[in-house]
């Protein structure tokens, strides 16, 4: 059977671009989930312009008729979570529970900002002159550039678009290239919903083609990007320059501070599945692990153990840890740092290369011990199950060496003491904070960010998410006003 072509959609039209391109199961790489038909500049443009056209009505509809498009959105979402799981586990690679997981939340952003578009966002105030009345009112900003990575290929994208699409802003969309089919039942189910033409637009183009039309093309009000440090200087480049929005959440160097004061058990499960769930392709993953020393050497042991079961395979089969590398690059990425790692004078345990009987981009999870904060594996964002031990005299210590890294998004640590917690909490340079959880896992109703290069631009997610995608008008009234 062959597979099905996926194209572009531009103001509720299908668009074929250029050749088609496989996309490739990373758990069986003889296995192609769709053929993508490429799009270029000139579908980008396209795309940009009936975007344009669609912001005048869609923008003056009730906050109403926004809600309903995406409740119903978000029940069809989560009604498929069975289905849309498979095939997010099938193209991304994560395992099938943590892909069923992620189309739930999808759903579950989605519905959320239905009733985000419902809630109340401007203030009536008295002015300071006696008799005059201030309104603060919040207006949606435009044409929205939504560009996500491959990682969380319909969680990012909902957290994106719902709220533009709630606030009365008119999105297109370009996915990354590695996860087009997920991206494409997210727009199929908007759509279907009950989005007007030209509302929700889809792009599947490489981003060196359709990056600069998504970014500098003056319709674009504002661009909200997910991905490294790199591309999102580009961003930020073309959108300072001329004016328009930007948010961007980059990389994350993200520690787990574990203290002589924490229970091993609690401290090795947030070790493990901050750093190996997702195969640790996540923003947030601790991929720094900072051992006080009165634990260190017990603690690693005990993640010796618990790696040494842990299970990597296909990731739709059942009882699997974790699923593959999402493509031949990444696993090449992660293997060279562990190779550097090892000539920096780490000793690592596990992180080879795993053979299951099926073609696909399988890699043991990895621990480097003996590092230091000096070291290259703590320094940039590896971006796979490769986490580094550094030891540590004591909680000073451990906190300063968490405070080093330039991406901060999100830290944790592992402690029962209070008074130690507490210090952490404040302390720490993270723009999230974890306390006896995994640095990875958040709620969607509150702010996602980090700061230093992690991070630029409004906050995204919950309460933050109307400081992008609006603007505030403010309005006098005097009481000669007819």
């Amino acid at each position: 059977m062959s597979a099905r072509v996926l194209t572009s959609i531009v103001n509720g039209a299908s668009v074929s671009g250029g050749e088609a391109r496989p996309d490739v199961n990373p758990s069986d790489l003889t296995d192609v989930v769709a053929q993508v038909s490429g799009a270029g500049p000139e579908v980008a443009r396209a795309a940009v312009a009936a975007a344009a056209e669609a912001f005048g009505s869609w923008s003056r509809t009730t906050p109403w008729q926004r809600a309903e498009v995406l409740d119903r959105a978000g029940s069809e979402v989560m009604a498929r979570a069975d289905e849309l799981g498979d095939l997010l586990a099938r193209e991304e690679g994560k395992t099938y529970p943590e892909a069923r997981g992620e189309v739930v939340r999808a759903g579950q952003i989605l519905k959320y900002f239905a009733g985000v578009a419902l809630a109340p966002h401007g203030l009536a105030l008295d002015s300071v002159r006696p008799g005059i009345d201030i309104t603060v009112t919040r207006e949606p900003v435009g044409v929205i550039s939504v560009i996500t990575p491959w990682n969380f290929p319909i969680a990012i994208p909902a957290w994106k678009i719902a709220p533009a699409l709630a606030f009365g802003n008119t999105v297109v969309f370009k996915p990354a290239d590695l996860v087009p089919a997920s991206a494409w039942e997210l727009v199929d189910v908007l759509n279907r919903a009950g989005l007007p033409a030209g509302v929700l637009n889809l792009v599947l183009g490489r981003g060196s083609q359709v990056g600069p039309v998504l970014t500098g093309d003056p319709a674009v009000a504002g661009v909200t990007f997910t991905g490294s440090v790199a591309t999102g200087r580009g961003v930020l480049a073309d959108t300072v320059a001329r004016g328009a929005k930007a948010q961007l959440e980059l990389g994350g160097k993200n520690p787990l501070v574990v203290t002589d004061k924490a229970r091993l058990d609690a401290a090795v499960e947030c070790a493990m599945q901050g750093g190996f769930g997702s195969t640790g392709q996540r923003c947030t993953a601790s991929s720094v692990v900072v051992v006080t020393d009165g634990i260190h050497d017990v603690f690693v042991e005990a993640m010796r153990q618990r790696m040494s079961a842990w299970r990597v395979g296909d990731a739709r089969a059942t009882g699997v840890d974790m699923g593959p590398v999402v493509d031949e690059s990444q696993l090449a990425v992660d293997l060279r740092y562990i190779e550097v790692a090892r000539t920096e004078g780490a000793d690592v345990i596990g992180g080879d290369v795993v053979s299951t009987g099926a073609s696909g981009h399988y890699l043991a999870p990895a621990l480097a011990i003996g590092t230091s904060v000096t070291h290259t594996i703590n320094r940039e964002e590896v971006f796979g199950p490769v986490v580094a031990v550094i030891r540590v005299a004591d909680y000073d210590e451990a906190l300063a060496a968490a405070n080093t890294s330039t991406m901060n998004l999100s830290a944790g640590i592992c402690t029962a003491d209070l008074a130690e917690a507490s210090h952490f909490k404040r302390n720490s340079k993270a723009g999230m904070v974890m306390v006896n959880l995994p640095t990875a896992g958040v709620d969607f109703h509150v702010p996602f960010g980090g700061r230093g290069e992690s991070s630029v631009g409004p906050r995204e997610q919950g309460t933050a998410a109307v400081e992008f995608f609006t603007t505030t008008k403010t309005s006098y009234t005097s009481p000669g006003t007819p």
